[in-house]
């Protein structure tokens, strides 16, 4: 191997395995910052989704921010899409 694909090992490596329930807001207790330093992609029902919020790939949903709406402490209110939850490393 050359040094950009063993690199490329090595990094795969070290990534920390991705959880059963993952938030992108800082605020929830799913949210594991080490996750954020690497790009995470979520596929719903076989469509790469990148507008997600949050994800439970054991339950099967998926939150998504609806349209410009917000609650009354300013955060994007959020609705729940159902269906088969793929997360991974991009």
């Amino acid at each position: 191997m050359n040094d950009t694909t063993q690199d490329a090992v090595n990094n795969e490596q070290e990534r920390p395995a991705l959880p059963d329930r993952l938030s992108v807001n800082p605020r929830s207790p799913h949210y594991v910052k080490e996750i954020f330093q690497y790009d995470v992609g979520i596929t719903l029902n076989g469509k790469d989704r990148f507008d997600v919020e949050e994800y439970c790939i054991s339950e099967g949903w998926v939150k998504v921010a609806a349209a410009k709406a917000l609650d009354r402490r300013g955060q994007p209110l959020l609705m729940t899409l159902k269906g088969t939850v793929t997360a991974f490393y991009r």
